[in-house]
């Protein structure tokens, strides 16, 4: 994985490489609003993620998900907060996301198998 400097950094690259859908967080699905898709937790994979805190504001964090979608044969991006302004949803898609940060971070037998 790259490491970026900033979150504008970080889609810039990705969308040079390909992951230009405009996807955003809909409850219990992943939706690319300009070709009317709603991805469930089944239907994408998370292929990187880039987690950044504002420079002056540690409260002002977000993170970039790089997501890819063989079904619906697309490559997009989604940008979501964390920390105090994290959404709160219990959906499949936040468990997905959230089960991909911890298992990238973990190392050897503390990272879970599935």
């Amino acid at each position: 994985m790259e490491n970026y400097e900033t979150l504008v950094d970080a889609t810039n690259d990705l969308m040079k490489r390909g992951y230009t859908a405009n996807l955003s967080m809909e409850g219990d699905t992943i939706d690319d609003k300009s070709q009317d898709i709603h991805m469930t937790a089944d239907d994408f994979s998370i292929d990187e993620f880039y987690r950044f805190e504002g420079p002056s504001n540690p409260a002002d964090m977000s993170i970039v998900y790089a997501v890819s979608s063989p079904k619906y044969n697309l490559k997009g991006i989604i940008v979501n907060a964390y920390g105090t302004y994290a959404d709160d949803s219990s959906s499949a898609i936040q468990a997905k996301l959230h089960h991909y940060m911890v298992s990238q971070n973990l190392h050897g037998s503390d990272r879970p198998s599935a």
